[in-house]
């Protein structure tokens, strides 16, 4: 299992490969960050058991809503009683159990979600789950036992939100993917120009480390390049 550690906390990496979830510690206070398609559920509740042990899974951080991050959702919620928190733009739609699917950012994948989006929507509703906590810009977690924020990183999706721990790493859902290479550019935004912005609000938390929803760790120097390049 991948790990990485800040001044206050250890990042634990549950699910790699199609979806990534992480599990953050700090002083036996967890919070988990997404939590992958369906077909993982027991392997990420297996490995939070494992870590957890008899200490309690305070909240689970949703980055955005889309169906490869929430589909366990309300499984985390009814074994763990812990709150969710979401973007309040997009509390709707996890209400609902139904999430639009994101546009393409480049000609092959803009085609796919014209013409196959709208017919493969319906398989791909999940289980609704009600969220406790609906934050806006920002979000102090202090209150959980984190010397960490979150703050609002749209583009991707109207709701995308992204964590910020301890000042130097931050987990940042599909704001990036590091899937192709050293390209950090989604294959999928509902409004690219917003998500380039963002990537410069994650510049300006002096962050030195990316942990994107899909592929691998993104270094700070990677995405400064690559906001060069887009900018």
């Amino acid at each position: 299992m991948k790990t990485w550690d800040t001044k206050n906390c250890t990042i634990y990496q549950l699910l790699e490969g199609r979806s990534n979830s992480f599990l953050i510690n700090s002083q036996n206070n967890y919070i988990l960050i997404d939590t992958g398609r369906a077909n993982s559920w027991e392997k990420l509740s297996n490995k939070i058991d494992e870590i957890l042990g008899k200490n309690k899974l305070s909240c689970l951080i949703l980055t955005h809503t889309h169906f490869d991050h929430v589909e366990n959702a309300a499984k985390i919620n009814e074994k763990y009683k812990s709150i969710i928190i979401v973007h309040q733009s997009e509390s709707e739609y996890i209400m609902l159990g139904n999430s639009p699917l994101p546009k393409g950012s480049n000609l092959a994948t803009g085609f796919m979600t014209e013409v196959l989006g709208k017919k493969l929507e319906s398989r791909y509703q999940y289980e609704k789950v009600n969220p406790d906590i609906n934050v806006d810009e920002k979000y102090d977690l202090i209150d959980f036992g984190f010397n960490s924020y979150i703050i609002h990183t749209p583009g991707h999706s109207k709701g995308s939100i992204s964590i910020i721990i301890d000042h130097e790493v931050a987990v940042v859902g599909d704001a990036m993917f590091r899937v192709f290479g050293n390209s950090i550019y989604p294959p999928f935004a509902d409004d690219p120009d917003t998500m380039v912005k963002s990537w410069n609000k994650l510049i300006n938390t002096n962050c030195d480390l990316f942990l994107p929803g899909h592929g691998k760790e993104i270094s700070r120097k990677l995405l400064e390049s690559q906001y060069e390049k887009y900018k």
